[in-house]
């Protein structure tokens, strides 16, 4: 079965061609960072915008990457729902016009079960029951994924996500967006012991993440020395940053997996693509003897192959959707138990 996935959630026009939820046929990204670089963040209007212009070629062009047409297509499986509203529903719509044009069933994927299946792309023999670790702009999120549609929540962010915390960051310490591969390359560069940064303590469930707090410590900090005239060692705070939210995740994940019983242990979004994250997740699955599966860098980010995956699981278990299917800029995983 061959799913057409379309992703517009944020600044990414992405479409691909998915086979059997694991082999990717095609996968083609219209990134718009370079644009919204100038102002430092994405603005969600000219986003929308750019969505308009960029869907119908970047669908030919992973329709003809796979040497198919619309016809050899079984399914279209479309981002519906977290993110940017106006660009969610350039997505959306244009989803349900192919749909409805060409008699496809129309299949609607949440975007951050869709990060959690970039990892059947690349790794066959991943499947559920597994822990996973969805680390992105949006979200942080430790779930079990019992199986392809249902997931359990074990700890997920009550404020910032780490991305947004990376972001944040990185923009107060004058880094260009996207600010998360900046932290990263200066990371490497510093002294992690350099600055001491504050440990967030929270009630209540251990497994839950807060990093608004940290955010908040590094955003004032950069302010103060501005204001006083100091200059901050920029590659060791980012890579203090970096180590703490790092051991925050992996301890966390860890720990929850101990206490559920897992071995296999999958890391998927945005954030997944940091060095740190990655090589310290993985130092530790390696200690405890866990079997650790991340995406490529290629599949961190927003793409739309990782839709059609899940797209394609959605369809096996008769999640499709009319021309009724709306755009949801915030809301809770579909599957969840």
């Amino acid at each position: 079965m061959r799913i057409l996935g379309i992703e517009s959630s944020c600044d990414e026009t992405a479409a691909a061609i998915v086979k059997d939820g694991r082999t990717v046929l095609s996968n083609v990204i219209a990134s718009q960072a370079d644009e919204h670089k100038q102002y430092g963040g994405v603005v969600p209007e000219l986003a929308s915008r750019r969505h308009c212009e960029n869907i119908l070629p970047v669908v030919r062009q992973a329709l003809a990457d796979a040497d198919m047409t619309l016809d050899d297509v079984d399914g279209i499986a479309v981002t519906y729902a977290p993110g940017l509203i106006g660009a969610l529903l350039v997505g959306v719509s244009f989803a349900k016009g192919l749909a409805m044009m060409s008699g496809k069933p129309l299949i609607p994927v949440h975007h951050t079960e869709g990060h959690a299946a970039a990892n059947y792309l690349v790794h066959p023999d991943l499947k559920p029951p597994y822990l996973g670790i969805i680390v992105s702009g949006g979200h942080t999120r430790i779930a079990e994924i019992l199986d392809y549609t249902t997931f359990r929540t074990v700890g997920k962010t009550r404020d910032d996500a780490a991305g947004e915390c990376f972001d944040k960051c990185a923009r107060a310490m004058g880094f260009p967006y996207p600010g998360g591969v900046h932290i990263d390359k200066a990371a490497q560069r510093g002294n992690p012991g350099a600055f001491k940064l504050p440990k967030i303590k929270m009630e209540g469930n251990p497994y839950d993440f807060s990093f608004s707090g940290l955010k908040t410590y590094i955003v004032n900090l950069q302010h103060h020395a501005e204001q006083v005239g100091e200059a901050l060692n920029h590659d060791d705070l980012a890579a203090a940053l970096q180590q703490d939210i790092a051991q925050t995740v992996t301890e966390k994940t860890i720990a929850a997996a101990m206490e559920l019983g897992y071995t296999t242990i999958a890391l998927s979004g945005g954030v997944s693509a940091n060095s740190g994250v990655r090589n310290m997740l993985e130092n530790a699955c390696r200690q405890h003897g866990f079997t650790l599966c991340m995406p490529p860098l290629a599949l961190c980010g927003d793409n739309a192959a990782m839709i059609a995956a899940q797209g394609y699981y959605n369809y096996l278990a008769g999640i499709t959707a009319d021309e009724s299917l709306n755009a949801v800029a915030s809301k809770e995983l579909r599957g969840e138990v």
